[in-house]
Formats: C-alpha cells, structure tokens, sequence
C-alpha cells in the first residue's frame, strides 16, 4: 500500500527555517520525481520544488529560489524540504508528491499536480510574529 507521510509544519516567525519531511512506503522514492507543492487559502497549489529521479536535477519557484532546498535520503525513503528566511508569503498547506514521469516530462511541466501519482496529507505551515 503507498503511503506518504507528512511532518514538520508549525508556526514560525518570519525570517525563520522550517524542515518539511515525508517518508513514503510502499514505493521508493529514489525512482520517483518528488515535488513539493503549497496552497495558500483562496489561492491555487502551487508547485514549490522539484527533484527528478535519474538525474537529481532540481526545480524551484521564483518566489523560492535560495531560501528553500529540497533533497530526499533514499537510504530512509524520505524527501526533504528545508525552508529559510521564511515570509508571511510562504504560509500555506505544503504538500509533497511523487510521480514516476521521465525527467524531460518535470523539466516541461513539473509544477503540474496532475503530473504525480502520490500525494502527501499536506502539513500547514504558518509565518506569523
């Protein structure tokens, strides 16, 4: 049975550091794409990060781009994602996700949630004084 689950959300100040983690069963990670998605209240999910299978390589939103990092640890079946220097913008449900397309697939359209199979439960992350 695939499960991926979800740890790490909370309630940090802005300019602070958050790590997102989830660990899959039932499939390894190490074969899948893995992404990191968030949704705002209102707003659509948005793709955040993204890291292919075969070649590692990774993708990151604009609006992230030095402050986030993603990586996962196959050894435990885990993917990662680090938060730094945290805004009020970053708030949101964060969810992480798997999906077995080819690299060139994610390159053209990895922050299309229709492009992964798995998803996580969503941890909701809050940037508030």
């Amino acid at each position: 049975q695939v499960q991926i689950a979800q740890s790490g959300g909370g309630l940090v100040q802005p300019g602070g550091s958050l790590r997102l983690s989830c660990v899959a069963s039932g499939f390894t990670v190490g074969s899948y794409a893995i992404a990191w998605f968030r949704q705002a209240p209102g707003e659509e999910r948005e793709g955040v990060s993204c890291m292919t299978n075969t070649d590692g390589f990774t993708y990151y939103a604009d609006s992230v781009k030095g402050r986030f990092t993603i990586s996962r640890d196959n050894s435990k079946n885990t993917v990662f994602l680090q938060m730094n220097s945290l805004k009020p913008e970053d708030q949101g449900v964060y969810y992480c996700a798997a999906g077995l397309g080819s690299p060139l697939l994610y390159d053209a359209s990895w922050t299309e949630a229709r492009e992964y199979d798995y998803w996580g439960q969503g941890a909701t992350v809050i940037v508030s004084s």
